[in-house]
């Protein structure tokens, strides 16, 4: 059962590497630089460069672990700006997904707090700077976000997304 776990553990870290590797930076150096990705499709939704933004919808991150708003609501095919604003001390980061997926990557993430990673679905914002994403919710239903830096998700810093048709 053991040897299972760290095949598992090992190819779930292998498929966030590679994934993590998608990502191209425009104007790399700068504390406000561009991302832009390959186009990602989900469960949760997508992702394309240059989609058309249909609303913005602004989100504070604080040292007390909580994301402000924390339940959002928007329509099927909405094409989300999400504008994170860090007003703490500590890192923290926005993480769209699955209930299911950000508990398994927040799982992960206790196992190995230095891996670095970033997909159009999270941004890792520093402490009083601003980080976006932007997304389409494709499929009506209930999605969750989350901070997967350990310790920041099992102390509440999550939120559900409500995507109606």
């Amino acid at each position: 059962m053991k040897k299972i776990e760290n095949t598992l553990t090992t190819s779930l870290l292998a498929i966030a590497v590679a994934l993590s590797s998608i990502a191209v930076y425009a104007g790399a150096g700068h504390d406000d630089e561009l991302m832009v990705f390959d186009p990602t499709e989900t469960e949760f939704g997508r992702y394309k460069p240059k989609m058309h933004v249909t609303k913005t919808i602004e989100i504070v991150m604080s040292d007390e672990m909580r994301f402000n708003p924390s339940v959002i609501q928007v329509e099927k095919g909405d094409v989300i700006k999400f504008v994170h604003e860090n007003t703490g001390q500590m890192m923290h980061e926005f993480v769209l997904g699955t209930s299911d997926s950000l508990v398994m990557h927040a799982d992960m993430m206790k196992k190995y707090p230095g891996m670095e990673h970033s997909e159009p679905y999270m941004a890792h914002v520093a402490p009083g700077k601003k980080g976006e994403v932007i997304w389409q919710f494709s499929e009506a239903g209930e999605f969750s976000f989350g901070c997967l830096i350990p310790g920041h998700f099992d102390a509440g810093m999550k939120g559900k997304v409500l995507v109606g048709s």
